[in-house]
């Protein structure tokens, strides 16, 4: 016996983007829910260390709260307690408690 194969027609342009619609969905749903808001977040950490001047108390990344005392283009003298002075790195630094709070 011989059995005729079927072909298929040949399926158009609309059947390629259904089976794309998928991947595009999951796409913007990550944009939205993922990428977008950590953008956001770095942006606002970057406008934060910008506006840092001295005498603001600020918390490290490693959890020292201090107070500034002087920032030189990247790098940051923290006063810890009087007379207790240690330099960071400005990415080191997590959040800027009390903007403009002197330690006195």
């Amino acid at each position: 016996m011989v059995f005729a194969q079927q072909a298929s027609a040949p399926q158009g342009g609309a059947a390629a983007i259904g089976a794309l619609l998928p991947l595009i969905l999951i796409f913007f749903v990550f944009y939205f829910l993922l990428i977008m808001p950590q953008q956001k977040k770095q942006k606002a950490h970057k406008k934060m260390l910008d506006d840092m001047k001295e005498g603001d108390k600020i918390i490290t990344v490693g959890g020292i709260i201090g107070t500034v005392s002087k920032i030189k283009e990247n790098v940051v003298t923290v006063e810890l307690k009087e007379g207790v002075k240690v330099d960071f790195v400005r990415n080191a630094i997590s959040q800027v408690v009390n903007p403009g709070s002197e330690s006195k």
